[in-house]
Formats: C-alpha cells, structure tokens, sequence
C-alpha cells in the first residue's frame, strides 16, 4: 500500500512570518488564520491574546504554541537587536519567561 503524502501547507511555508528563524509551519498558520500576514503586524501585540484568539478557532491547540508567538513578537519588536539567547521558542516557556 502506497504511504499517503502529507499535505503541504505552502501558503504558510511561503508567508513572510517563516522569515522568523526557528518559526515553526504550525505557528504561521495559526497566525494566518487569525488575520497576520507581515511580521511588522505582530509589533505591539500581546502572545498571550494571539494565542487566546488561537484557543477560540481551535481549541486543542499545544500551549506550547505561546512560546513560538512570544518568540514571533518578540522578533517583531528587535529585529534590529535581537538576544541570540531568545530566537529560540524554548527561550519562551514559563520557567524562563518571568
């Protein structure tokens, strides 16, 4: 029995939002969903409320999700200064982020 392809989602792959280094697919498309297309959107915006938006459209969403948003953020905010230490979403999780 051939192995059934997974279905590529191109439209995230190819949004500007990859553009963030270690973005994940999952997370831009969560954020195309909700109505993000640029990164420059993201700038002043709470992860927090993004992610509750996220929670509303789709509901088993991962928690982990508000790391890659703060990360996305973040980004958003100091692409010109970036902390090395925080491009990555693992930077974001509650034991660290306090």
């Amino acid at each position: 029995m051939p192995k059934k392809k997974k279905k590529v989602d191109y439209e995230a792959l190819n949004s500007p939002l990859m553009q963030i280094p270690k973005m994940d697919i999952a997370s831009a498309r969560d954020l195309l969903d909700i109505g993000f297309r640029d990164i420059f959107e993201l700038e002043g915006r709470s992860p927090e409320s993004l992610f509750e938006t996220i929670k509303k459209l789709k509901p088993e969403t991962d928690s982990r999700r508000l790391w890659y948003l703060r990360m996305a953020v973040y980004y958003a905010e100091n692409k010109h200064q970036l902390d090395p230490k925080k491009m990555n979403p693992w930077a974001w999780n509650e034991e660290v982020y306090r």
